[in-house]
Parts: structure tokens; C-alpha cells; sequence
């Protein structure tokens, strides 16, 4: 379970805070997903998370353990990080994914890891393409390469930054897909930002809307309002229910 509260930092001691006395809590298996407008604080929280930046003030704990004593390596055991812009270094797909046992290892992967790699390549779907160069995959194909990388962790916590970004259609869907199989499945904490609020909508368990730092509102989605988008990122917009589900349609065209 992943607990912050009060968190704060600013990138020097007279500038405006980036995150604002920040309140937020993920439970084992849930997908949370991050929304709001950019420069909202986003992408800071999840350096925070990870440790690349340090906060000024505030507490990161994850199943009770405090992450800002932690150093990169022992976080990096309990939490893998699916970046925006993904870069691998021409390698072989297998010895792509296999670095993500790094924190596991010393100077050599030993047999365990390699067979961990190779689990987690049949479980993702793409054992065949472990020969390929991971500058000639696609770019679903390399979306789902880097979440190997991030699973062979064997992480209790994923972090996703935009992890749609620039796919097409059917592509979106196979992330998607995979990031509510991967919670389910392994009982993950899922923690991701989303651009698109329909796609957030059909993944996420628990939301949380940013404005300027801070957690605005929170919860399941029925916390997904009109009046909350409208509050958040300053957009009409309308909510049908189709199927039991909500979607949500641009109001200001």
C-alpha cells in the first residue's frame, strides 16, 4: 500500500511549491490513475516516488516502509517505472528486458534471472521477438518491452507516465489491457497519469485529480464529474452512461 501525506517540494527554496501539501493513498491491486492539467505537479510526484527528487517536506511510505530512507537500489526492488519516453539502447529485446533484473544482480545475471525474463516475456506475449532489436519494434511492441523491463523487477508498485502516448488505436487498447492484467493478476498497485479521461475511466479503480500541486478530489468514479473536470482543467464537458460505464464528451465544441 502506497500512503504520502503532506508532501511538498519546490525546486529551490524561493520558488512556488510544484507539490503542495500532497495527500494520496493506492491499496495493493488498485490502478490510481493521475489527472489533470500538465504542469499540475504530475510528473514530479512520480520523481518524488522514485526518489530523483527529494521532497522538502512531507512522508512516502510503501507497505509501511519509509521510501526516503530507501536508497535507488532497494526502491528499485519494490518499484518499476514505465517512462513517457522510452530509450533502450539498440539492444536485443531479451537482454533489454533482462536489465531490469540489474537491481537483483551483481556483474553477471545469474541463470534465476534469465529464466525470470523469460517468464515474464511468455506471460507479456512477445517470447518470439526476444531475438529482435528493440530499434526495429513497433510502437505497442516497445511499450510492452518496457513493461517486461519494469515486471521483471518483480515490483509491488508500477509507475506509468503516460503510458498511451503516441500509440494508435489498437495499441492503446494492448497497454490498457495489459496494465489491468498486470494489477489483477499479480496484485500490483498500479499508478499512472492519463491524458485521455475515457481511457482513464476504463482502467482505473481510484482517481485523483491535480490543480497546482495538490490532490483536489479523489476517489472511485464517481468522484469523475462535470463539475470536477470543468474545476481541474477549466473544460465543458458533458457525461452519458453507455453500458454501465460513463463517458465523457467534449461540451465546448
Amino acid at each position: 500500500m502506497l500512503n504520502i501525506k503532506d508532501l511538498t517540494f519546490r525546486y529551490s527554496r524561493k520558488s512556488p511549491a510544484v507539490l503542495d501539501s500532497l495527500n494520496l493513498s493506492l491499496k495493493d491491486g488498485e490502478t490510481g490513475v493521475l489527472l489533470g492539467k500538465n504542469g499540475s505537479g504530475k510528473t514530479t510526484l512520480f520523481k518524488t516516488i522514485l526518489g530523483f527528487e527529494k521532497p522538502e517536506s512531507g512522508q512516502i511510505e510503501f507497505n509501511g516502509k519509509n521510501l526516503l530512507k530507501m536508497s535507488r537500489r532497494e526502491r528499485a526492488e519494490q518499484i518499476a517505472y514505465v517512462p513517457q519516453d522510452i530509450q533502450f539502447g539498440g539492444l536485443t529485446v531479451f537482454d533489454t528486458v533482462l536489465l531490469g533484473r540489474l537491481p537483483y544482480f551483481g556483474l553477471k545475471a545469474s541463470k534465476e534471472d534469465e529464466e525470470i525474463t523469460m517468464r515474464i516475456l511468455n506471460e507479456m506475449g512477445i517470447s518470439d521477438l526476444i531475438a529482435r532489436n528493440t530499434e526495429e519494434l513497433s510502437g505497442g511492441e516497445r511499450q510492452k518491452v518496457a513493461i517486461a523491463r519494469a515486471l521483471v523487477q518483480e515490483p509491488e508498485l508500477l509507475v506509468f507516465d503516460e503510458p498511451t502516448g503516441n500509440l494508435d488505436i489498437a495499441n492503446e487498447q494492448l497497454i490498457l489491457k495489459e496494465i489491468i492484467r498486470v494489477a489483477k493478476e499479480k496484485g500490483v498497485g498500479v499508478l499512472t497519469s492519463l491524458h485521455d479521461l475515457n481511457q482513464a475511466l476504463s482502467i482505473g479503480d481510484v482517481f485523483f485529480f491535480m490543480k497546482e500541486g495538490k490532490i483536489r478530489y479523489s476517489g472511485d468514479s464517481s468522484a469523475v464529474t462535470e463539475q470536477v473536470i470543468n474545476e481541474i482543467y477549466d473544460a465543458d464537458v458533458n457525461i452519458i452512461e453507455h453500458k454501465d460505464r460513463k463517458i465523457i464528451i467534449n461540451g465546448g465544441l
